[in-house]
């Protein structure tokens, strides 16, 4: 029997081949080379860069210096309970959020978070929001979030993303700073989220 999830995902892919052609489009699995010679991860890097994002790459050893980094001296830095310790020990001065007010968090400088998946072809990030992630509204408030997404976390493009979330959570997906334009086309930052948004590539292989 066909699932409602199955159901979209068909047509999408319909809607997909109708635009590029008869010929079945070859995604690319996790891991395989992106468009010309470029990894799928230095695509997505690309792709996140091109909304004006901060995107940085570094070895596991090499987390805690790259989240250090990415925080101004002194930030005082919201983070999810469940964050793993390779990523906390970059953060001089965390806030663990314990169900924390807006006011308390507009407070903050920073938030850092983990992931869900980071999508490719659209420099998309998907947090499910589980304890690595923290629930929606500290990825919302503060100014600055910093995001890190494991290089094996990194899928070629959308219907593959689709495979790994579970439609029952809370997704957010951030393609790039929150960003809006008004009727004459000016462009504001930071109305509906984060002004910046810095993301950390850990290559796993290293």
């Amino acid at each position: 029997m066909t699932s409602a999830r199955d159901e979209i995902l068909g047509r999408v892919r319909a809607a997909l081949r109708e635009v590029e052609g008869s010929v079945e489009p070859v995604v690319a699995p996790p891991g395989a080379a992106a468009p010309a010679d470029t990894s799928l991860v230095d695509h997505f890097a690309e792709r996140v860069a091109d909304y004006r994002a901060t995107v940085v790459h570094c070895p596991p050893d090499g987390l805690a210096a790259a989240v250090a980094a990415a925080l101004a001296e002194g930030s005082r830095v919201v983070v999810p309970a469940g964050l793993p310790e390779a990523v906390l020990a970059g953060i001089a001065y965390p806030v663990v959020d314990d169900g924390l007010s807006a006011a308390e968090l507009d407070a903050v400088d920073a938030v850092v978070t983990c992931c869900r998946v980071g999508i490719a072809e659209t420099g998309t990030i998907v947090l499910d929001h589980e304890p690595d992630q923290g629930r929606r509204a500290i990825s919302l408030v503060p100014d600055r979030h910093v995001c890190v997404v494991y290089a094996d976390q990194v899928v070629a493009d959308v219907p593959d993303a689709f495979e790994l979330l579970d439609p029952v959570r809370p997704l957010t997906w951030i393609s790039g700073p929150s960003a809006t334009s008004d009727i004459e086309l000016d462009r504001v930052e930071g109305v509906h989220g984060p002004r910046h948004l810095h993301v950390i590539v850990v290559d796993v292989s290293s």
